[in-house]
Formats: structure tokens, C-alpha cells, sequence
């Protein structure tokens, strides 16, 4: 059953995030401005979009998958999470992007580079131990 979420839109371009299929888990973000990224380079680019993340959820924004293999760029911090208090007048949605290739790329307004998740979360009560009780199992690419 779909959420209400609250949505603001900080610029008059900005597109209202849409699931692009029936069976899409994430809705695409679209950028508000062109841009040239040039090799290596890093940009944040604006959404227009300020998303108020219901209670006891948090906004999850990953690339498009297509976003490497058509355009070369990566976004540099892997995802970006958007906790539910994130949520004034200036709190706009940004996408960080990185050029990994070895030529300028040219970003469209409207382009849709990334995708997000409304997601349920679980706040953790830690609790600190003086010992384990399992055994250790091995680091990464034990199992294989």
C-alpha cells in the first residue's frame, strides 16, 4: 500500500518522482540543469525537490543502473541517504556524480540519473559485551 509523502518543489522545472513501471521498487530523479562534467570531475546536481521522508522511513538514493554505461558516471559516495528530519524549505534532494571517464559528459536537464526507495527503518539500542560467542568466520571473500 503506497506511503503519503510530502513533496516540495524548489524549482519550477523539477519533476514530481514517478515509478516507471508497475513492478518498480525505486522512482527515478531527474536533474533541473545542464551540466559538463569533465574527466574526474565531481558535481552535485539539483533535483529541485525537497522530499519529506514519512516517520520511521528514510529516502534511499541509489544511480539508475544505465547510469555507468551510458554516461560514465558514477556517484562517488555509492548512495546517499536522506533521514526523515531532513526536511525544510532549503533542504533540496542533490545528486553528487563523478565523471570516470576520460572524456567531458554532458548532463541534459530532465535527465533522470538517479532512483530512490522509501525504505522502513529500525533505530538500534546497542548494547556493548565484554565477549562474543560466535566464532569468527573470516573476512571478505571467505565464503568464495
Amino acid at each position: 500500500m503506497p506511503i503519503p509523502v510530502k513533496i516540495f518543489r524548489r524549482h519550477p522545472d523539477a519533476e514530481i518522482p514517478a515509478y516507471q513501471t508497475i513492478g518498480a521498487c525505486a522512482f527515478d530523479l531527474a536533474v533541473v540543469e545542464d551540466a559538463v562534467i569533465p574527466p574526474g570531475g565531481q558535481v552535485r546536481l539539483r533535483t529541485g525537490l525537497v522530499v519529506c521522508v514519512p516517520e520511521g522511513h528514510a529516502l534511499v538514493v541509489a544511480p539508475r543502473s544505465s547510469l555507468f554505461r551510458k554516461k560514465g558516471l558514477i556517484v562517488p559516495h555509492s548512495i546517499g541517504i536522506v533521514d526523515m528530519d531532513f526536511c525544510g524549505p532549503d533542504d533540496e534532494i542533490l545528486l553528487g556524480l563523478q565523471n570516470a571517464t576520460d572524456a567531458d559528459v554532458v548532463v541534459r536537464k530532465g535527465e533522470r540519473l538517479c532512483q530512490g526507495m522509501i525504505l522502513p527503518i529500525s533505530r538500534a539500542a546497542f548494547e556493548e559485551v565484554t565477549a562474543l560467542d560466535a566464532p569468527s568466520r573470516g573476512g571478505w571473500g571467505s565464503t568464495g
